[in-house]
């Protein structure tokens, strides 16, 4: 059983903090590199525990990725955390040229992403992060859904070589695994089917995955039958698990807080296309920037574009109303 039976919110920052300093531990390659933003991201756990691997560069972007490069070079793990806004946004010259070229151990992971960063406003409100980092060779993307799953791949970029990127939330977020979901089941190049479907599909990734599976549930109620897929490998994206969804359903949705250009429904799309061509239904930013609100109208702000189980259940209707008969 994958799906919690719990309703509650986690913090995705603060099961990265614990995930590292469990995982540093027992290995001792495990470093970490802040950029000013250590108590934000949780990364300070790790550091009041092993000050000996903790590097605060403060806000110096570019700085805090080259010198995560190099302590790759000398053999480490590297973690590098920050803002979105700040990396990529800031270093994309040196994540390009000194992690991905050279294919190091850089694990950069960064919250602050999306609309949610509410009362920071467009100027942080980082939604094409991930076609930034996606159009990247030998770079993999990950957008976890909650903390369960931080906290397994966090172990997974472990154990796996090479450059990673991975955005977290920067609000709490509704618990979507069960704390005994095995750890094979958060393997890179993966996606993960929460609820089975014959109708249509929903691919989702990070804070989406919980609206989608509100969209799923209001429309069995009339009569629907919608599958529900946490896509949580933005890159490689699981192609095998696109196509099965696209012939077992017809019709697919996406549903991430990112541009709907160059993100997960471009990521869905490009994978269909080449295998198994159905309507697909993009949920997302359409192409604009977000705006400033207090933390308390958020929820309002996503409700503005388009970010709800509502229009995830509208667009699989229209994504259904396309599908081949």
């Amino acid at each position: 059983m994958l799906l919690s039976s719990e309703k509650k919110t986690v913090d995705m920052r603060g099961a990265y903090g614990d995930a590292l300093v469990e995982l540093g531990k027992t290995d001792a390659r495990i470093v970490c590199v802040g950029g000013d933003t250590t108590d934000s991201l949780k990364t300070k756990k790790f550091g009041d525990k092993y000050p000996e691997r903790m590097f605060n560069v403060g806000i110096a972007e570019a700085n805090l990725v080259s010198i995560a490069a190099g302590l790759a070079i000398a053999g480490k793990v590297s973690f590098a955390s920050t803002y979105a806004a700040f990396v990529p946004g800031r270093a994309v010259d040196q994540i390009r040229n000194t992690i991905c070229y050279p294919r190091l151990s850089v694990k950069l992971v960064v919250s602050h992403g999306g609309l949610t960063v509410g009362p920071d406003g467009a100027s942080h409100q980082q939604i094409e992060d991930i076609g930034t980092t996606r159009s990247m060779p030998n770079m993999r993307v990950i957008l976890p859904a909650d903390g369960v799953a931080v906290r397994h791949l966090v172990k997974e970029m472990v154990d796996t070589p090479g450059p990673f990127y991975m955005r977290l939330a920067r609000p709490t977020t509704e618990l979507i695994y069960a704390d005994s979901t095995p750890a094979d089941q958060f393997r890179v190049g993966r996606g993960n089917t929460l609820v089975e479907g014959s109708d249509a599909t929903i691919i989702a990734c990070g804070l989406m995955v919980a609206k989608a599976l509100e969209a799923s549930a209001a429309l069995k109620r009339d009569g629907l039958s919608v599958g529900v897929v946490d896509m949580f490998t933005i890159k490689p994206i699981d192609t095998e698990l696109v196509a099965r969804c696209a012939k077992e359903t017809g019709a697919l949705v996406t549903a991430e807080e990112h541009n709907i250009i160059g993100g997960l429904g471009a990521a869905v799309s490009e994978a269909a296309g080449e295998t198994y061509p159905v309507p697909i239904k993009r949920v997302g930013v359409r192409d604009v920037f977000g705006e400033s609100c207090r933390d308390e109208e958020v929820d309002t702000l996503l409700e503005q574009h388009g970010l709800t189980a509502t229009e995830i259940a509208r667009s699989v209707i229209e994504a259904r109303s396309r599908a081949r008969r």
